[in-house]
């Protein structure tokens, strides 16, 4: 499996002989120069994983590439005359090699007061390659079998205790950063040495520079 961060939550993941790219948002850069796609994932309908203003551009130069989406996503995508796939928790998408499980269901709570959207979170599996799980907006669903474990790392739904919590509960050997746009390099930074001093010794950190493919 080989894994590209665009910044943000925004990751191509390649695995088995398929190119997926999933939460092409507004705070990533880079994706909208991406061909030979198989698909594109959208977790949830929030701007900073869906920049609508860039996805024409993308699913253009990757015609073939189905836009696959949490429901509600799918239908405001619809709505705004974009085909869209809609992706049910539990449901699976079969892409050259690769399957695309979807797991939860709602976003995390922001404040009661604001509503939840709904979010899928998507696990991604090959023969003999690592399992990857990418939660979207939320610590809620934590599958079993998890290899790599694209981890949340500040959002306004989160606090650090949140997210160590999560990462136990997941128990992935590997950890990737995502959701990091809203601080700064220090905040960063700071927020990825607590989490990580909360986990086992064993755990090891993934943090490749933005736009560089890592093989896992």
């Amino acid at each position: 499996m080989r894994l590209t961060r665009f910044g943000h939550s925004c990751l191509l993941v390649e695995a088995g002989d398929a190119r997926v790219l999933v939460d092409p948002g507004g705070f990533s850069h880079g994706f909208e120069e991406l061909t030979d796609l198989d698909a594109v994932f959208v977790t949830h309908q929030h701007p900073d994983h869906i920049d609508a203003e860039r996805l024409p551009q993308l699913l253009e130069a990757n015609g073939r590439a189905p836009l696959i989406a949490e429901p509600e996503t799918a239908a405001q995508l619809r709505d705004s005359g974009i085909d869209a796939i809609s992706l049910h928790p539990g449901e699976s998408v079969s892409l050259a090699g690769a399957t695309v499980t979807a797991a939860g269901g709602d976003h995390a709570e922001i404040h009661p007061d604001i509503p939840l959207v709904g979010n899928v979170g998507l696990l991604f599996s090959a023969a003999a390659e690592p399992t990857l799980f990418h939660p979207g907006d939320s610590y809620g669903a934590t599958p079993d079998g998890v290899d790599v474990l694209a981890l949340p790392l500040t959002a306004p739904w989160a606090r650090a205790a949140l997210t160590v919590d999560f990462a136990r509960a997941v128990g992935a050997p590997r950890l990737l950063p995502i959701h990091d746009a809203i601080v700064s390099p220090a905040g960063r930074a700071l927020y990825v040495r607590v989490v990580t001093s909360l986990l086992p010794d064993s755990t090891t950190l993934l943090d490749p520079e933005p736009g560089s493919p890592l093989e896992v």
